[in-house]
C-alpha cells in the first residue's frame, strides 16, 4: 500500500481546497485513484495468489465469488463467467488452490479484489479434480451401479461405433468385426473425440444410434493418448449419454490403464478398441467349431437311441406275449377255474358246515321242546275251555272234561268223584 499513498501524494490538488491547500477527496475520487493506480502498477496485472477457498459462490449469472485465506490474511476474489466456463473442476470452501490474475479495486466497496483469470488446484491438477469430483457426483446418482448394467446381446447382427472416422481405434474395431464375424453389419457415426467440440459431437453421434431400431450394441471409444487428450470421455455430458442409451454400450478408450468416466458408466469396458470388437460379437469359426461339436453329439445321442429302440424292439418281437399271444389269455382262463372250483367248494364247505350247525340246534330245542317229552309217554292235561296245564288233582274239580294231549292226538276225559 506504500506505492499507493505515495501516487495518491502526487495528484494534483483541487483549486479551491481548504486544510492548508490539502486535497479533500469525495469518497468516489479516492477509490477512482487507488482503482488507477492499481492498474498502472504492473507487479498487480498478472499475479499468482496460493490460499484456501471459502464463502464460495457461483451466481445465477454464471460468475463465481469466493475468498482466498491463509493464517494470517484474506483477500476478496470474482472469476467472471466468461473466464470460468473452461474450468475442469469445481471449487469448493476447503480447496487449496492457486489464483492467477489481476488486482483490482471494487469502487462501490471500497474493497480490493483479486480479479481471478485461471484457477488451479494447488498440489494436484486440475484434470484429476475434475475427474474425481464428477466421479463421487455420477456414483451417488448410481450411474456406476452393477444392477443398472445390461449384458451385451449374444450375437448381435449390427454394431454401431462412435469415434474418429480417420483414427486407428477404427481401423483395429472393424479389423477385428470383420475377422471375427464377416456377417455383421457395422454403422459408424463419425465424432470429434477430442477437442473444445468433442463431448457434444460424441453424445450427438450416440444418441443417433441408439434411436436406431437395428442397433443391438454400440462401442464408444477412442484410441490412446494423454488425458487432455482423453479427456472428452470424462465429460458429464458423455456419460449421462451412455447411461440413457437404449441399447448396451461398451467402452473403448485408450490403453488398458486409461481409465475414463465413460468406463464406470459404460454396461462392459474393454481395455482397447481391439478387445471391444472381441466383446461385441463372437467368433464365427468358434460358433461353426461349436454347432459341429453339437451336431456330432445329437448324431450320437440319436443313434444310441435308435439302438436302445431297436433292442427294445427286439425284445418286445421275441417275447411270448408277441410270439404266443393266446398262452397269457389261456393260463388267465385256467386261473379263473381254478378261483372259480375253489370258491365252490369252499362255498359247500360252508354249507355243510351251517347245516350240521343248524341241525345241532335243533337237536338241542327238540330236546327241550314239551313235544319232546309228549314223544317218550307222557301227556299234558287241561280242564276243556282252559289252556293251563293242570298241575295238580286238587285243581280240577268232579265231572269236569279234561282234554289230554298225547303225543299223537288228544283224549277228552271226564273226572269222577272216588
Amino acid at each position: 500500500m506504500g506505492i499507493v499513498l505515495d501516487a495518491l501524494s502526487r495528484v494534483t490538488e483541487v483549486q479551491g481546497s481548504a486544510f492548508g491547500g490539502r486535497r479533500v477527496y469525495s469518497v468516489t475520487q479516492l477509490n477512482q485513484a487507488v482503482k488507477r493506480v492499481l492498474e498502472r502498477e504492473s507487479e498487480f496485472r498478472d499475479v499468482l495468489v496460493k490460499g484456501e477457498v471459502s464463502n464460495f459462490k457461483h451466481h445465477s449469472s454464471g460468475h463465481m465469488y469466493f475468498t482466498l485465506k491463509d493464517d494470517g490474511a484474506r483477500i476478496k476474489c470474482v472469476m467472471f463467467r466468461g473466464k470460468n466456463r473452461n474450468l475442469r473442476f469445481r471449487p469448493e470452501d476447503g480447496l487449496t488452490v492457486v489464483a492467477s490474475g489481476a488486482l483490482g479495486l471494487y469502487e462501490v466497496a471500497g474493497e480490493y479484489q483479486l480479479y481471478v483469470e485461471e484457477l488451479l488446484p494447488a498440489g494436484q491438477g486440475a484434470l484429476f479434480l475434475a475427474f474425481e469430483q464428477l466421479k463421487q457426483k455420477l456414483q451417488a446418482e448410481g450411474l456406476f451401479s452393477q444392477e443398472r448394467k445390461r449384458p451385451l446381446p449374444y450375437l448381435p447382427r449390427c454394431v454401431g461405433v462412435v469415434t474418429s472416422p480417420t483414427g486407428a481405434a477404427i481401423r483395429d474395431i472393424l479389423s477385428v468385426l470383420r475377422r471375427r464375424m464377416p456377417t455383421v453389419d457395422i454403422l459408424l457415426a463419425p465424432a470429434l473425440v477430442q477437442g473444445e467440440g468433442g463431448p457434444a459431437s460424441v453424445v450427438q453421434a450416440i444418441e443417433q444410434l441408439a434411436s436406431r431400431d437395428d442397433v443391438e450394441v454400440l462401442i464408444v471409444g477412442r484410441g490412446g493418448g494423454s488425458l487432455e487428450e482423453l479427456w472428452t470421455f470424462n465429460d458429464e455430458r458423455v456419460a449421462r449419454a451412455i447411461a440413457a442409451s437404449n441399447v448396451p454400450v461398451i467402452s473403448a478408450v485408450g490403453h488398458e490403464t486409461d481409465v475414463t468416466i465413460a468406463d464406470f458408466v459404460a454396461d462392459r469396458r474393454a481395455p482397447t478398441p481391439s478387445a471391444a470388437a472381441e466383446l461385441a460379437v463372437p467368433e464365427r469359426r468358434a460358433l461353426l467349431q461349436g454347432v459341429e461339436s453339437m451336431a456330432e453329439r445329437l448324431q450320437s445321442a440319436q443313434a444310441k437311441r435308435v439302438r436302445s429302440l431297436r433292442e427294445r424292439l427286439e425284445y418286445l418281437r421275441s417275447s411270448p406275449a408277441l410270439t404266443r399271444p393266446t398262452d397269457r389269455v389261456q393260463q388267465r382262463m385256467q386261473h379263473v377255474d381254478e378261483l372259480t372250483h375253489r370258491l365252490s367248494t369252499s362255498f359247500q364247505r360252508l354249507v355243510e358246515q351251517r347245516r350240521h350247525r343248524l341241525e345241532a340246534t335243533v337237536g338241542r330245542l327238540e330236546s327241550l321242546s314239551p313235544l319232546g317229552t309228549l314223544a317218550r309217554g307222557y301227556a299234558i292235561c287241561h280242564v276243556d275251555g282252559n289252556e293251563v296245564p293242570v298241575r295238580r288233582a286238587a285243581d280240577v274239580p268232579p265231572g269236569a272234561r279234561l282234554r289230554v294231549r298225547l303225543h299223537e292226538g288228544e283224549l277228552l276225559c271226564r273226572t269222577e268223584d272216588d
